[in-house]
């Protein structure tokens, strides 16, 4: 069994026939280019059941040679692709369970086996040039082709930057290099997967968050770069469907993200500074207020606007008002769209890829806490914010308020991530009343924050519209206030969910 580490890369055809006639591929070369044609035919069920397992099984044909190949396991990071290959040379365009046996493959069901079928069809041309960059070889692989199910088809133009030796962070390396003479973007999906999507006509799934198990991990920092990395795939895998306004809650998945990304950022810098850490976190810290400046818009319009008009339907200076707010949400969407698409986040995310592969990690991993008494110091630090900004909750103002709910917020998403390490039940119950005070805090802050819209709009001619607006949100903060002050009240008689692990963790 072999794995594949590689770095797949989006570029345009004009780019990449720009990128193989560059002086720097020739400079780095340690061999003759090779152009060859593959032709790969993938097989699955009817229902799918390899695609369900994770797994990808194809035929490829290489000139007069036949090679059947089965991946399987592995993940995504970044962009890098790693996966289990079992690969064997058959005797023609047919599946042979014996050569995938013989070289070691996973054993597939008889029961599976006599239900494959050829699925769709990868078809391209494949230049590859062996690199030696920064002390490592890289295989550079240059397709263009096409992807075909019955009559649907895709266009194939992408970079792949497979680690034949060395560290992974050069792929990243030589890629922050390529991206200085074209523009490319990291490819979150690989070839595969994009024929299951023209046979099955889906699209970008949306993908909610998952934490791993951090009591699996032996130490602080082997922990908080495992949540790192599930941060970026919660990130990368909504961007498109964000890019391509699939829908709304790709874009809400992509706040999520970037917001739990920022709380572990700050975790690892109380473990060991860093100036490419802080200059990573910086620009999360920026594409989050970005992001924050669209969801404000989203909600006043889709939520704030258009409750309002549902129940005053016969006051016509509300369309107006609602006219002028949905372009300028969409001029916010078009910003961050630019933003996502752009060359400055590409380079942003090859950056923090090749920084998760660096020495930051090796060297943070030298002595130190154990991980629950990490915890507890963090999330005592979180919980004692929450409990100043808290005091005299029925006199806050809005500024105030807003404090608190940042606060509450890097408490829940620190909680979260670790709650593996606590007593479920206990876990559970502090985490339902912190977040029913987050969610009156959050409605609190969207009333403040239509105030502060309104003042943005040119209501000169809809005064009395914008009037009968604040008039409205008004009631509904009064009420929300009610809320907040009942919430907290159930939260304030919760213990630290988190103090048990640690105590337990000093008797150990």
């Amino acid at each position: 069994m072999a794995v594949e580490t590689e770095l797949k890369l989006r570029i345009a055809p004009e780019h990449l026939n720009r990128l193989k006639r560059h002086p720097l591929l020739k400079r780095l070369s340690v061999a003759r280019p090779n152009t060859r044609r593959l032709y790969n035919v993938y097989y699955d069920t009817p229902g799918l059941d390899l695609h369900r397992r994770a797994m990808a099984l194809r035929l490829r044909r290489s000139g007069k040679q036949w090679l059947q190949t089965l991946k399987g396991g592995g993940g995504v990071q970044a962009g890098l692709h790693q996966r289990n290959e079992w690969e064997a040379p058959v005797d023609g365009e047919a599946l042979d369970f014996e050569a995938l046996k013989a070289c070691g493959g996973q054993r597939l069901p008889a029961s599976l086996r006599k239900k494959l079928k050829p699925l769709f069809v990868t078809d391209f041309s494949r230049t590859t040039r062996l690199l030696a960059f920064e002390g490592a070889q890289i295989e550079l692989c240059m397709d263009s082709g096409e992807i075909r199910a019955g009559r649907q088809c895709r266009a194939i133009s992408e970079l792949e930057l497979e680690l034949k030796s060395g560290d992974p962070a050069q792929l990243f390396g030589l890629a922050l290099v390529l991206l200085d003479i074209v523009p490319l973007e990291i490819e979150h999906t690989n070839k595969a997967e994009y024929g299951y999507r023209l046979c099955t006509d889906a699209r970008p799934y949306i993908t909610r968050a998952t934490m791993p198990s951090v009591a699996a991990y032996p130490d602080v920092p082997s922990a908080l770069q495992a949540m790192i990395w599930s941060c970026l795939r919660h990130l990368q895998a909504n961007v498109p469907g964000a890019v391509q306004k699939l829908d709304e809650e790709y874009l809400h998945q992509v706040r999520v993200a970037l917001r739990r990304l920022r709380v572990v950022l700050t975790m690892a810098e109380n473990v060991r500074a860093d100036t490419e850490l802080s200059a990573l976190h910086k620009q999360v810290a920026e594409l989050c207020m970005e992001l924050g400046r669209v969801r404000e818009w989203d909600v006043f319009v889709t939520q704030t606007l258009k409750r309002i008009i549902a129940q005053l339907p016969a006051q016509p200076g509300l369309r107006k008002v609602l006219r002028v707010s949905e372009k300028l949400r969409e001029q916010h969407h078009v910003a961050l769209v630019s933003r996502l698409h752009g060359q400055d986040y590409q380079r942003f995310l090859l950056r923090f890829g090749a920084w998760m592969y660096g020495r930051f990690w090796r060297e943070a991993a030298v002595g130190g806490s154990t991980l629950p008494r990490f915890v507890s110091r963090v999330l005592d630090i979180h919980g004692k914010q929450v409990n100043k900004r808290g005091k005299h909750l029925a006199r806050a103002v809005p500024a105030r308020l807003h404090k608190l709910r940042i606060a509450c917020k890097k408490l829940r998403y620190g909680a979260e991530m670790f709650a593996s390490l606590f007593d479920t039940v206990e876990a559970k119950r502090y985490m339902s009343a912190l977040a029913a005070v987050q969610d009156n805090l959050g409605a609190l802050n969207d009333i403040a924050v239509a105030h502060r819209l309104l003042d943005e709009l040119d209501h000169a001619r809809s005064h009395e519209s914008t009037s009968l607006i604040r008039g409205w949100i008004e009631r509904d903060y009064v009420d929300q206030v009610v809320k907040l002050n009942k919430a907290w009240k159930k939260f304030s008689k919760q213990s630290a969910c988190w103090r048990k692990a640690a105590s337990a963790q000093k008797t150990a």
